[in-house]
């Protein structure tokens, strides 16, 4: 069966009450409209049109990778107008599904389960049963149960709005029906607007079945239309990874306060997250890892028995097997850790590599270095890497111990098994297995008095 996927996208979304198109707001870090089309990405078979508007420029620039059908709305009449900017793209033998892109948690198997619906005598439409159903068109069954037709709230008679059963304005259909029925539609209603929804009443009344069915949760077919509905979702999504992550051997602290924003491509088990732990973009996270509190992972590798403590940020880094990092570490992008590498508070690390079983364990800078294996980098050591126009690196080899409060000016090489006395400033290389330092003459001065304040 040849899909063509229909995204509505052109609407304004007033009551978000923002300059930025409502698709383009997002959910763990992803537009709206992405979410949509990724889930459409699994279908086989399928040609996806996004039919846009509001906004056009800043949506086609922000999601321009997007590989699909542009068509722009210029004028938005309501929802069977967007259809029919499309109508011409549409083959009649093919089934059309029509999604929404500010409906962004829609499941792949509910979309399924919709277009096994179609055929040449039958229209497949998702309803869902709703408590309070104020802001749907409802679903008016006749005496035999059979769907009659959709009414808009807003031209809902009173006993129309007591139904319970919403339209969730997802439907699939045979394309040569669909265009058939865009012929006909008007826009005789309050709105003055051309409602998709009217196509079903024209099905009925060509003898075509309306199959039903309905999503495994109402949460599925939420649209977002302020932000209040908006951070509902993102909790509803979160949650749901936070749920798979568990079934594959997580733990964490509280799946209330973790938040997946990109995929981990290679999880280990036995990993624990204390709360509010964001992982961000694409990352590999290895066997007995523990991360503590308030912890911001981005785009990274993180080996087998990795410790970090709380409040550390690692941003596209990599951490060897067995290291500990933090509390309060930062590790800047191009940082590669080998095993068993110890990075302590406030130490931060930028395109620097750090060899296997090396320590930096307080108050430092360490910035476009190469570090060698069982290295000690003392407290308030900084490598000074910048001279306001270039960057240049600093060379520090194996065993090297270098004093606390030591300024390394780049180009520098410390030799290996070096020793570099505290409070010194480097500006030439320094020998292998020699102490190096470089301080101003200490002086007492005898018989000194302090200055006394006068009245």
């Amino acid at each position: 069966m040849k899909i063509t996927t229909i995204i509505l996208a052109a609407g304004k979304g007033t009551r978000m009450r923002s300059e930025l198109p409502k698709i383009l707001h997002k959910i763990a870090n992803r537009p709206l409209l992405q979410h949509v089309y990724d889930m459409c990405q699994q279908l086989e078979n399928n040609t996806i049109k996004i039919v846009y508007g509001h906004g056009a420029d800043l949506v086609r620039e922000s999601l321009q990778d997007l590989e699909a059908g542009w068509i722009e709305q210029k004028q938005q009449l309501g929802t069977g107008h967007a259809v029919q900017q499309v109508s011409d793209q549409i083959a009649d033998a093919e089934t059309v599904l029509i999604l929404y892109g500010d409906v962004p948690l829609l499941k792949l198997t509910t979309v399924k389960q919709l277009t096994a619906n179609v055929n040449d005598l039958s229209l497949a439409l998702l309803t869902v049963n709703l408590e309070n159903p104020t802001g749907y068109g409802r679903i008016v069954r006749d005496e035999s149960g059979r769907v009659a037709k959709i009414v808009e709230e807003k031209d809902a008679s009173s006993t129309e709005k007591l139904i319970k059963e919403g339209n969730t304005g997802i439907m699939a259909v045979q394309g040569g029906q669909l265009k058939k029925w865009l012929n006909r539609l008007t826009n005789n209603n309050v709105q003055g607007e051309y409602y998709l929804t009217d196509i079903i009443e024209m099905a009925v009344a060509d003898g075509i079945a309306i199959v039903t069915s309905q999503p495994e949760t109402v949460d599925e077919v939420l649209g977002v239309n302020n932000r209040i509905q908006l951070s509902h979702l993102e909790r509803v999504y979160q949650l749901e990874q936070a749920n798979y992550l568990m079934e594959q051997g997580v733990t964490l602290m509280d799946p209330a306060r973790f938040d997946l924003r990109g995929s981990i491509e290679m999880l280990g088990i036995d990993i624990i997250c204390d709360v509010n732990v964001i992982i961000e973009g694409k990352n590999s996270i290895g066997n007995n890892v523990k991360i503590g509190a308030n912890t911001h992972i981005k785009n990274s590798i993180i080996s087998d028995n990795v410790e970090i403590l709380a409040n550390c940020v690692i941003d596209n880094a990599v951490i060897g097997e067995g290291s500990k990092i933090g509390p309060y570490a930062r590790l800047r992008p191009e940082t590669v850790l080998a095993e068993h590498v110890h990075i302590g508070n406030f130490v931060e690390i930028k395109k620097s590599s750090i060899a296997a079983s090396s320590k930096i364990n307080h108050l430092s800078y360490i910035g476009d270095a190469t570090v060698g294996a069982q290295v000690n980098i003392g407290a308030g050591t900084i490598t000074c890497n910048y001279d306001g126009v270039n960057k240049f690196r600093t060379i520090i080899e194996d065993g090297a111990f270098i004093g606390s409060d030591t300024q390394l000016i780049a180009p520098v090489t410390i030799g290996k098994n070096a020793t570099i006395g505290a409070g010194s400033t480097i500006t030439k290389d320094s020998p292998e297995n020699q102490l190096t330092l470089s301080r101003a003459k200490q002086v007492s001065i005898a018989n000194w008095q302090r200055p006394v304040k006068h009245d």
